[in-house]
């Protein structure tokens, strides 16, 4: 949704607005020694603009990595461009992603929280899906749809970049489990309830007083039912009160598709506390943690809410609405004197180290939210071709090849195939693209 340009290195031998807009106006957040068995024990500061080794580059070139949100569909719609070559904004095309040796980005279908109050949301789902489609299309040779992890293998083999699907906020599925069959049909291999609002499905962290208490009636019946689809239920944006009922009505592993760890952000409800962690684990789920400094560090959510308290005050004050052009321009303006506390790659790395301890290394992977959380990325992690910088991290603290591999792809694969393999005992077998 948001942009970020970065230079773009393809590799050799593998087939905004500001933030003072993004903060103001969406609901975003906005080791010591060698481990065999992959776990961190303590932390080791290093510089962020360090190029990547040549061991990490050669690991983000032979590992597949699985990242389950990206936000480049709406971005697109937003301002259309071709992903395929490289752009001069946003933080994923063709040429980055190979440098960074990302293997299969989750095209997230996002579906904003007044989209769906206007009416408009079944047919915003549809026209995203067709514009990821309409991109596989025009560069056959670079892009692969993928409904199942089988598609994923086969677009790795064939030199191609996998393009799953996730539906970010399940307001198209529109209380009826046929439009449920039509998403998943389409290729939607996650559904995040909800977004920044309540919807007719959950309630949302944004709005912990919500409306239903945690899920709907329809939502207790939905979880079950993507379930025996072999869809998987994706918890990131609900409610504490929903993210219980989840868990206790789902049989087959969830997912929080692009969360992090709320021990670092107190009082941040869209992230996860320790025990929703360990939840998550004991499903055989896994928690993919997000990149933007807002969902990383106290000190970025604190200094996003001076900046909307100063903003809406100065917007009252001057009697104008707080979408105003000369509001933002005063915010934008207000960021350059009170210069943004950008997290850095050292604070994905405490995420990750922190959900490794809670859950264990098999239940820990990526969800960036690259294209969705404008400028706000931390240094060092800037875009999909900075891949290496963070397995480098991993390296630095004593993260084995084998725990690499799970937490960059290994692990969301094996519980996609788990859900899969769940709905297919169900009845719905698999829907591949190969």
């Amino acid at each position: 949704m948001r942009t970020c340009a970065r230079p773009d290195t393809p590799r050799a031998s593998r087939i905004a607005p500001t933030l003072a807009v993004v903060t103001l106006f969406t609901m975003l957040a906005g080791c010591a020694g060698p481990a065999s068995t992959g776990s961190p024990t303590t932390a080791t500061a290093t510089s962020p603009a360090a190029a990547p080794s040549d061991r990490a580059v050669a690991l983000a070139r032979d590992l597949v990595i699985v990242d389950t949100h990206i936000d480049v569909p709406y971005r697109l719609k937003e301002a259309p461009a071709d992903v395929g070559l490289a752009t001069e904004d946003g933080d994923f095309d063709y040429p980055r992603a190979v440098a960074g040796g990302l293997d299969a980005p989750f095209m997230s279908i996002y579906i904003p929280a007044d989209v769906d109050a206007a009416g408009g949301a079944v047919a915003l789902a549809d026209e995203l899906i067709d514009g990821v489609e309409a991109l596989v299309a025009a560069h056959p040779d670079k892009f692969m749809r993928a409904s199942c992890p089988r598609d994923v293998t086969t677009a790795v083999a064939a030199g191609r970049i996998a393009l799953p699907l996730g539906l970010e906020n399940g307001a198209p599925i529109a209380g009826d489990l046929a439009r449920l069959d039509h998403l998943r049909t389409r290729g939607v291999a996650y559904v995040t309830l909800t977004h920044s609002k309540s919807n007719h499905i959950s309630d949302s962290s944004y709005e912990p007083a919500g409306q239903h208490g945690g899920l709907s009636p329809f939502g207790r019946t939905l979880v079950p039912a993507m379930q025996d689809r072999g869809v998987m239920v994706d918890v990131s944006h609900v409610s504490d009160q929903a993210f219980w009922q989840v868990v206790e009505l789902a049989r087959a592993p969830i997912i929080a598709s692009h969360s992090s760890l709320r021990h670092f952000t107190p009082g941040f409800e869209r992230n996860l506390t320790d025990d929703m962690v360990r939840a998550i684990g004991r499903t055989g789920g896994v928690v993919q943690i997000a990149v933007g400094s807002g969902f990383l560090t106290a000190e970025a959510r604190a200094w996003s809410a001076r900046q909307q308290a100063a903003a809406k005050a100065w917007a009252a004050g001057a009697d104008l609405a707080p979408d105003d052009p000369k509001v933002l321009a005063w915010a934008a303006e207000w960021r350059k004197q009170n210069p943004y506390p950008y997290a850095t790659v050292d604070d994905v790395l405490d995420h990750i180290d922190r959900a490794v301890m809670l859950a264990g290394i098999d239940h820990v992977g990526i969800g960036s939210d690259f294209d969705g959380v404008g400028d706000s990325l931390p240094i060092g992690m800037k875009d999909v071709s900075t891949f290496p910088a963070l397995i480098d991290g991993l390296l630095r603290r004593g993260y084995d090849e084998q725990a690499i591999a799970k937490i960059l792809g290994g692990n969301i694969l094996r519980v996609w195939n788990a859900v899969v393999d769940y709905g297919a005992a169900a009845g719905y077998a698999p829907i591949c693209r190969s």
